[in-house]
């Protein structure tokens, strides 16, 4: 029952939904004011890709972790989210093994699209 959203009350679902959703997306901002930095291009991809995964942790507090992977890896939402989790990958393998600032950059925008996708 731990990984059913049920166990837990709507009031408390929805607050750490919230929770969630705002610390995404501050790290997203926090991330993108970061690249400006000298040598910044590494926390941007780093607080840029928690942001991305902060967000999407957020709506497993609505509907439940289990609820949430099935609807992720449903056929028709399938090709989405494995291009989702590629370019969370491929980020962080960018800045940390790659030292390719460029290709993070790209995939920090790729990151975007496949989740807005």
């Amino acid at each position: 029952k731990v990984l059913d959203a049920s166990t837990l009350s709507f009031g408390t679902r929805v607050r750490w939904f919230a929770i969630c959703f705002v610390a995404g997306i501050v790290c997203s901002i926090l991330g993108t004011a970061l690249l400006w930095l000298p040598k910044g291009i590494k926390l941007f991809a780093v607080f840029y890709t928690l942001g991305n995964i902060a967000a999407l942790a957020s709506t497993c507090f609505l509907m439940g972790p289990l609820k949430q992977l099935k609807a992720m890896f449903e056929p028709k939402r399938l090709v989405a989210t494995v291009v989702m989790l590629l370019f969370l990958v491929l980020t962080l393998c960018a800045v940390f093994w790659w030292n390719k600032k460029g290709l993070a950059v790209l995939f920090c925008i790729l990151q975007f699209l496949a989740m807005t996708w």
